[in-house]
């Protein structure tokens, strides 16, 4: 009587890898990646992007305040570099993560490649490994690609001068260059995190459109829920918070808390839509016969992310509210002070290091909701010294104040308060009013 051997189950065969499988996959997976039409279009917008935006904010007056260091882009090449990496976190990196590992895996299923790919030398764990370095590899490259076009063309068109930081106090060159470098390097971890989203897309729904639109989506979904909700929670454990940890370095005194955070987010994402991506992967049957496109699964998956972004914004008001007006009006106050001085400096007024402004700032919310991100009204009551017998002068500034979940605002005030947009300063010269528009962070933490 003669034995059958039964087939070995998909386990069993993944463990049987050639010499150099892992690498072999890799380069191969490298070139395919490299001749793709979307990947080299994608590459040549991160070189070529920053300096299309410099040049057009060259031959304007027009800043894009409404970035962090939107209203100093004429003035230092930093903040060109700082509002593209803020510009690059809300829809670059998504479309970049999407191009790349988007159709990673779910290409293999169009063109059914599946059984030519899984030889007894390359084994399925192989082939994952492969793509999912081969995709990290692209997608970090155009990455730090990104942010050294950023800073030379800060560099061409405006040059690399001080900047004045989140505290309103001027920061030197050297220092703004280390920190520069540092918030790219560390938004590294999000770029990642976005790409395993869009292999954990392409591996499941085996459909390259979702996998590739599925970054995207998710950017979008966070730039909506920053909008609602006034708690952390939600607005925390979403990969577009990895693109704020970024924030509390660019002060005098720097805090390390949304930074810590975020980067524990990330790698949180990273690890779950790996472990997901391989599970899923390893209990396929390629030998099964496809019986060609299968929508059943995406159309699953999109009911499923609309739920999720249900269940999402119903929670997003869940956790402390973090966004108060006494808070905001100690930290507008506090950097109103040094914006001042440093117009004064400007100016050719001599103002001694320590030097402080009696200032008493009150901040209220527009609206019902006591706190919570969204605009405030701040009413700044500066005390001047006088020689006669009255011995201080009260003048009223007035703040319109945009205030994000994550502690960072944006204030302006009309030009009958603080003067115009650009002002003359000692030398004659049209230099950027630092009252004019002030940028500010706390620790929400």
């Amino acid at each position: 009587m003669t034995a059958v051997a039964s087939p070995p189950s998909p386990d069993t065969v993944d463990h049987r890898r050639g010499p150099g499988a892992v690498g072999g996959a890799y380069l191969t997976e490298l070139q395919k990646l490299r001749a793709q039409l979307a990947v080299r279009l994608v590459a040549l917008l991160a070189v070529l992007g920053p300096f299309a935006f410099a040049a057009l904010l060259k031959v304007q007056s027009g800043t894009p305040s409404d970035a962090l260091f939107g209203a100093w882009v004429h003035s230092s090449g930093y903040a060109i570099s700082l509002v593209t990496l803020g510009f690059a976190g809300s829809w670059g990196v998504p479309i970049i993560a999407g191009a790349v590992a988007g159709d990673l895996f779910a290409s293999e299923d169009r063109f059914s490649t599946w059984k030519t790919v899984l030889t007894r030398s390359c084994t399925r764990e192989d082939v994952f490994v492969g793509k999912v370095l081969a995709a990290g590899t692209v997608v970090g490259v155009l990455a730090v690609a990104l942010a050294i076009s950023s800073l030379v063309a800060g560099l061409v068109f405006v040059g690399l001068h001080s900047l004045v930081n989140l505290n309103g106090a001027l920061t030197s060159s050297g220092r703004l260059l280390a920190l520069t470098l540092v918030s790219w390097l560390y938004c590294l971890l999000p770029v990642f995190a976005y790409m395993c989203v869009a292999i954990l897309i392409s591996v499941t729904t085996r459909n390259g459109i979702l996998g590739v639109l599925g970054p995207l989506v998710l950017a979008l979904v966070t730039q909506l829920l920053d909008l609602i909700g006034r708690g952390v929670i939600v607005h925390t454990i979403l990969i577009g918070s990895g693109f704020d940890g970024w924030h509390g370095l660019f002060l005098t005194h720097p805090f390390f808390g949304p930074l810590v955070v975020s980067a524990g987010v990330c790698l949180a994402w990273i690890v779950v839509c790996l472990t997901l991506s391989w599970r899923t992967l390893r209990r396929r049957d390629f030998a099964a016969p496809t019986g060609g496109p299968n929508w059943t699964t995406p159309v699953r998956a999109v009911g499923v992310t609309i739920v999720v972004i249900a269940i999402l914004a119903l929670c997003s008001s869940l956790g402390p509210v973090s966004v108060n007006g006494s808070r905001v009006a100690g930290s507008v106050g506090a950097t109103f002070n040094n914006v001042t001085l440093l117009q004064q400096a400007l100016i050719g007024r001599y103002a001694p290091p320590s030097a402080k402004l009696k200032v008493l700032p009150n901040c209220n919310k527009r609206g019902a909701a006591p706190g919570g991100p969204g605009d405030y009204l701040c009413n700044l009551y500066v005390y001047l010294p006088q020689p006669k017998s009255v011995p201080f002068q009260q003048t009223n500034v007035e703040y319109d104040v945009s205030v994000q979940y994550n502690g960072c605002w944006k204030a302006s005030s009309p030009p009958a308060f603080v003067g115009g947009q650009t002002m003359a300063d000692a030398k004659g010269r049209q230099v950027t009013n630092p009252l004019f528009v002030v940028y500010g962070c706390f620790n929400v933490f």
